[in-house]
């Protein structure tokens, strides 16, 4: 891929392509190209499934190709070093419908992101699983760590779209009980619901042993409230609609909407669960690189 990588790693870019398979295959295409071209170039030989030779290594797993370009020597992995199980946990919630102009919806962005996630994962020989979930959960498929399961993956979060209300708190306690085996979670949400019991659920999944990531997808509009003048907002669960001149409530809002994202850093932080603020404009390469960086400090 040349100097154009980082055009498969813009939401707008990636929308327009004609297939989740190949969304998720240049998104994380352009992904590596970006590592080798920056400061965390030994992200991408971690990806390619090597690892530097150490003293000690049995000389028969050393990788003579990779030797023959970088004069350096390189063990080949073998599933059995990277048997990271990963649960990918989507909100299609009806909140998750919303996009403000030229934006995706935020049910849209968190598909592709955790399509790119999910091809990555089988790349790298770790399982990965799917959970979608509204109301209640709506598809659970336990991990697995073959292409062919990848292709299940791809067509649920081509099919899913943003459905009943939410009651986020609870589902995700539901997902929680449903995961036997520990692993890595990560969590795709807008977690508008209460924050007491989205914690309550996030500390759940802590409890149960499991690393998380928290992935909080936002529209732009709902972090700034830059809208211009009268504006009619309707509720996306209850329909109710209120006209209002945004002026005026904005400074309101943004300071209960930074409220609302620093109560969810504030508690990640405390039980060690890793949060990134992602809206949808985010570059999908933002995201990815937490998750290798959290994958590297769990191996």
């Amino acid at each position: 891929m040349s100097g154009d990588y980082r055009t498969y790693l813009l939401p707008q870019i990636v929308a327009k392509l004609s297939s989740m398979e190949l969304r998720a295959r240049l998104v994380v295409e352009g992904f590596i190209a970006g590592l080798h071209r920056s400061p965390y170039h030994g992200f991408s030989v971690e990806f390619a499934e090597h690892r530097p030779y150490m003293p000690g290594d049995e000389i028969r797993h050393l990788d003579w190709k990779i030797y023959g370009r970088t004069d350096r020597f390189y063990i080949k992995q073998y599933e059995e070093e990277t048997n990271l199980k990963a649960y990918l946990i989507v909100d299609s919630s009806s909140s998750m419908g919303y996009a403000s102009p030229g934006h995706l919806p935020k049910v849209q962005y968190a598909a592709y992101l955790a399509a790119s996630l999910a091809y990555m994962m089988i790349k790298q020989q770790d399982a990965v699983g799917l959970t979608l979930f509204d109301e209640t959960i709506t598809t659970f498929l336990p991990p697995h760590a073959t292409k062919a399961y990848l292709k299940q993956i791809l067509v649920s979060l081509d099919r899913v779209r943003a459905g009943k209300g939410t009651v986020a708190g609870r589902s995700l306690h539901l997902v929680a009980e449903r995961i036997k085996r520990r692993g890595l979670v990560i969590i795709l949400s807008d977690l508008f619901d209460n924050p007491d019991e989205i914690i309550a659920a996030l500390k759940h999944f802590r409890h149960k042993k499991n690393e998380v990531i928290v992935m909080h997808v936002l529209d732009p509009l709902e972090r700034t409230f830059a809208f211009g003048s009268d504006a009619t907002f309707k509720d996306m669960e209850t329909q109710e609609q209120m006209v209002t001149q945004p002026w005026y409530i904005q400074q309101s809002y943004r300071a209960a909407m930074e409220a609302f994202v620093e109560r969810y850093k504030r508690e990640c932080r405390e039980h060690h669960i890793d949060y990134v603020l992602l809206d949808t404009r985010t570059p999908f390469d933002v995201a990815l690189l937490q998750y290798l960086s959290k994958r590297q400090r769990i191996h």
